[in-house]
């Protein structure tokens, strides 16, 4: 038994007084590159990080639900008619939101009652996905308890459609994606619109590399406010160019766009333009083994979505600021924005260095202390 199923075997004996029948575990995920373009149906280049939500589950013979949390100590419960209904709220409408999803999906599958306890080293609002975390988790759980048979697009699937409708956040299937489909050592490049799935060989560990992630503690709300109008302008500009969505659009197209949109409108489809070409010869430079082009497109990324987009936040800027001036192959802040995480790609050796560097720039100008750490490329979700 690992570190990480005691404690959440543990709290599941705290609160149930039996043991979990099994342990599965779903990792959060990294942008590599590919901001805001999941939803406009264009591409994405995460990959799953070494960082997971681990769920203890039993099924029950009857409807009843209960679930606990080591950030909740309260035993929510509830039962397959209230969440057919959608009566849910807080953190239960992530698990709850995928059996409702399930059942909205599959309504002919055989579903029952189940206990859960769930226990996560994720940071949350951090932009590395803890939500999509406890969704592909509970999903292969439940997935594997009643016997449905579901392959890993369909959980995916399931865990945005969760997310969209039960949490009421519009994101796109990303962060569900790079979940299940991670590989360890590998970026998973996601079309959007055709759901196809690549796995991408990075080569970080024989370039010497690492990738560190800088969580600025600057904490953002995907079903609120910017998020939603990002997407809104994204959804207005693809009308208005007479497109079904803006991955119909290339860079020859955005002297036309800049002619039709208002400057604002122009911007954002811009970004989001931009970014998927820069995805597609992200995966290019990879496959070459051209970490250094590779690490021009991050910065570039990042001044796309600091001007054009405007999802960044001054914190976030003067991580990847940092980064770039101690030489740092490439940066950018990763996430939905206004807030989270920035990333930098460097020398091994040089990682501790640079997380010193930020702690400094942080506490000199009055601001949170920010979290360094690194992470690695790993396997999806699984049972253990």
């Amino acid at each position: 038994m690992t570190a990480g199923t005691e404690t959440v075997a543990g709290l599941f004996q705290a609160a149930y007084d039996a043991d979990p029948g099994g342990f599965w575990r779903a990792p959060g995920r990294v942008n590599l590159i590919g901001e805001h373009t999941d939803y406009n149906d264009g591409f994405v280049l995460p990959f799953a990080i070494d960082r997971a939500t681990t769920v203890a589950l039993s099924p029950r013979d009857d409807d009843r639900i209960r679930l606990i949390s080591t950030f909740d100590d309260r035993v929510v419960e509830s039962d397959l008619t209230a969440v057919d209904r959608r009566q849910f709220s807080g953190w239960s409408a992530y698990p709850l939101g995928v059996a409702w999803a399930i059942g909205e999906r599959h309504p002919d599958a055989r579903r029952r009652g189940f206990d859960l306890a769930v226990d996560s080293d994720v940071p949350v609002g951090a932009g590395l996905s803890s939500s999509a975390a406890i969704e592909m988790a509970v999903a292969v759980a439940v997935n594997d308890v009643w016997g449905l048979g579901l392959d890993r697009a369909e959980l995916a699937r399931i865990g945005q459609r969760a997310e969209n409708i039960a949490v009421g956040a519009p994101t796109g299937i990303m962060d569900q994606s790079a979940s299940v489909f991670g590989e360890r050592d590998a970026a998973v490049f996601l079309d959007c619109r055709s759901l196809a799935v690549e796995q991408v060989p990075l080569g970080f560990d024989a370039a010497g590399l690492v990738l560190l992630v800088i969580d600025t503690k600057v904490e953002h709300q995907h079903a609120t406010g910017g998020y939603r109008d990002r997407r809104e302008a994204c959804e207005r500009g693809a009308a208005a160019l007479g497109v079904g969505a803006l991955r119909d659009l290339t860079v020859d197209d955005l002297p036309r766009a800049e002619q039709l949109l208002d400057d604002v409108t122009y911007r954002r489809v811009k970004h989001v333009v931009t970014e998927d070409a820069r995805v597609l010869q992200s995966v290019a430079a990879l496959k070459a083994g051209d970490l250094n082009r590779f690490g021009r497109l991050m910065d570039a990324s990042h001044v796309s979505m600091r001007d054009d987009f405007e999802i960044s936040v001054p914190q976030l800027d003067v991580v990847v600021e940092t980064a770039q001036a101690a030489g740092a192959i490439g940066a950018r802040m990763t996430g939905g924005g206004f807030g989270g995480c920035a990333i930098a790609l460097l020398p091994a050796g040089e990682a501790e260095a640079l997380a010193a560097r930020v702690l400094r720039v942080f506490a000199d100008r009055g601001w949170h202390e920010p979290v360094p750490f690194t992470v690695s490329p790993s396997d999806g979700a699984r049972a253990l």
